[in-house]
């Protein structure tokens, strides 16, 4: 989970990117409130797909509100000053439409804040919460244009500055992700104990999720490419089918194991049997891409420059340009900035979580990806997956 510093810390970043004007803030994107409270129903619980608002205040008061049933399934506990509580079910009356429950903790709210400067998370709050808030009103509000991150320049949105704010990733979010890694290593593990002629590719997944899943001891989120390649299906990518693996297929192994929110993504191609030559020769082409990539991380670098260092050796190998991304960036989402490919704008920073990912894939022989997640660093890279790439 996070940790309350770490919360605390993020609030102060933000408060700092916005204008001073402003008085108080409300966060309405899931991801969001998570980030800055560590609030995030539990999307294996029965209230799964539903969320909280979270209101900040200025001097430093943080309040969440939601409907009770979606409260109390909270992945862990929320680092809050107070929880305005709706009322939704009791187990003795019908239901009224949850997303009215919703407006009516913030209508618990809207009082407090009316005729107060502040800024509202547009991308997420629905019309209903704006006539709550009268927010089209211009005491209400203020230039949500004039919100800046560092020297980024003006912000359209209080989402994109907090967006921003995500790239830079404190200590708790790296040690929960470190623990997603840690699971996604023990998944690849039991692929390679496991992979055998006959095999379904489903039946793969069920043995990759359990791995995980007991590593990471706790529930989570497993999802990714488990897909077969061969000569005549040579790209395949999504969630995996009843195909039963042949001798010389290629299976791709890119997952993620998500917790509270934050989450992994490496990749392996393991080989049914010996790998014939063509195949050694996409695979040994691909790892120097990935040494090449991780070489020319460092901050200040520029996300398009990593592309063609990835893409570099593949051309050089006789396979053309990468056909896809060389990376991007991961924590909340996947992808997130910065994009790695050829016409980015990005630029790396200090504290982005990126992949290196490179992929070859030839008709007549199949597809081959392999990954790795990094930490930007003042030094360069930090490896932080530990899992072994290789065929076989």
């Amino acid at each position: 989970m996070l940790t309350k510093e770490g919360c605390l810390a993020r609030r102060q970043r933000l408060w700092n990117a916005v204008p001073e004007q402003a008085e108080w803030l409300l966060i309405a994107d899931p991801r969001h409130v998570n980030y800055l409270c560590n609030f995030l129903v539990h999307p294996l619980s029965f209230a799964g797909g539903e969320r909280g608002l979270l209101l900040l205040e200025r001097e430093g008061k943080a309040t969440l509100l939601g409907d009770n049933f979606a409260l109390r399934c909270a992945a862990s506990m929320p680092y809050i000053d107070e929880e305005i509580e709706e009322k939704w079910y009791d187990h003795k009356h019908s239901v009224i439409n949850r997303d009215h429950a919703l407006l009516n903790a913030l209508k618990k709210v809207s009082d407090k804040i009316y005729g107060r400067p502040g800024i509202v998370e547009a991308e997420w709050l629905p019309v209903g919460a704006w006539e709550i808030l009268a927010a089209d009103q211009e005491c209400h509000s203020v230039t949500r244009e004039s919100a800046q991150v560092g020297n980024s320049g003006p912000s359209n949105d209080l989402g994109t500055v907090i967006r921003e704010l995500r790239r830079r990733k404190h200590d708790d979010e790296i040690k929960l992700m470190r623990i997603c890694m840690k699971a996604g290593n023990a998944g690849h593990q039991r692929a390679k104990e496991v992979i055998r002629p006959g095999i379904t590719e489903f039946e793969l997944y069920r043995e990759v999720q359990q791995a995980a899943l007991a590593a990471a001891d706790r529930p989570g989120l497993v999802y990714g490419d488990f897909r077969a390649t061969n000569a005549t299906n040579f790209k395949a990518g999504g969630l995996p089918t009843d195909y039963e693996l042949q001798n010389s297929d290629m299976f791709i192994l890119d997952y993620s194991v998500v917790l509270d929110g934050y989450r992994s993504d490496f990749t392996n191609t393991l080989c049914v049997g010996e790998p014939n030559a063509d195949q050694q020769r996409m695979f040994d082409a691909c790892q120097v891409a990935l040494k090449a990539g991780r070489e020319a991380i460092k901050p200040g670098a520029a996300a398009a420059d990593v592309y063609r260092a990835v893409s570099h050796p593949l051309e050089e190998a006789g396979f053309g340009s990468l056909v896809h991304h060389a990376g991007h960036g991961l924590g909340l989402a996947h992808p997130e900035t910065p994009i790695l490919v050829p016409e980015s704008e990005d630029t790396l920073v200090k504290g982005d979580v990126i992949t290196i990912e490179p992929g070859v894939y030839v008709e007549g022989v199949g597809g081959i990806r392999i990954e790795d997640n990094y930490l930007v660093t003042n030094d360069g890279a930090e490896k932080l997956n530990d899992h072994v790439i290789s065929m076989n």
